[in-house]
């Protein structure tokens, strides 16, 4: 199989189609906040190009911040556990809060930080997710505004990285190894 055929099989949603996309959810999402400053706070680094496009596109004002989780494995004796902390600290008190993903899987770290935002006296909060893949979901959460919904294993482009490449694409592409490129190719 040549390259070119590779790549087109890979591609799992366009940059025409995640455009389009991200105008229909921005519409929604300004009309949703009418009247209101909107403070979006983009979960790093899954959600930063998907913020990036989804602010230009919004028609209220807009405050950005963004946050990023630290995972930490805890040993008590026998056992470990993991931490996940978040910086920096964001200001939401009294905001109307848009928490930003890139990717809701399980929906733990979504959850954990609407609740945080709640607490630290947000006026409202809600969830934007660009790919929501339900099927892995952990915890009773439904993003309020999603782009696409997600049925394949892993995934790059568009902000999300394997683990750290490929985030510079600006579409989305299955990552599989059946798919993987030799080190020497770059998909364009």
């Amino acid at each position: 199989m040549s390259a070119t055929a590779t790549t087109e099989e890979r591609i799992l949603l366009n940059p025409e189609q995640i455009q389009k996309r991200i105008r229909e959810l921005a519409r929604q999402i300004s009309e949703d906040y009418r009247g209101r400053t909107c403070c979006v706070v983009a979960v790093l680094e899954n959600g930063f190009m998907f913020m990036t496009d989804l602010v230009r596109n919004l028609q209220v004002p807009v405050i950005c911040q963004f946050i990023k989780p630290h995972m930490h494995e805890l040993s008590t004796g026998s056992t470990s556990r993991k931490e996940i902390n978040y910086s920096p600290s964001v200001q939401v008190k009294g905001q109307h809060v848009l928490l930003v993903e890139g990717l809701v899987q399980s929906g733990i770290t979504s959850d954990y930080l609407m609740h945080h935002f709640k607490s630290q006296g947000a006026s409202t909060v809600k969830l934007a997710a660009f790919l929501d893949k339900s099927s892995s979901r952990r915890v009773s959460l439904r993003p309020d505004y999603y782009g696409f919904v997600l049925d394949e294993s892993f995934v790059a482009g568009y902000g999300l990285g394997s683990p750290h490449l490929n985030r510079n694409l600006p579409y989305v592409r299955i990552e599989n190894s059946r798919f993987s490129n030799p080190p020497d190719e770059t998909v364009r």
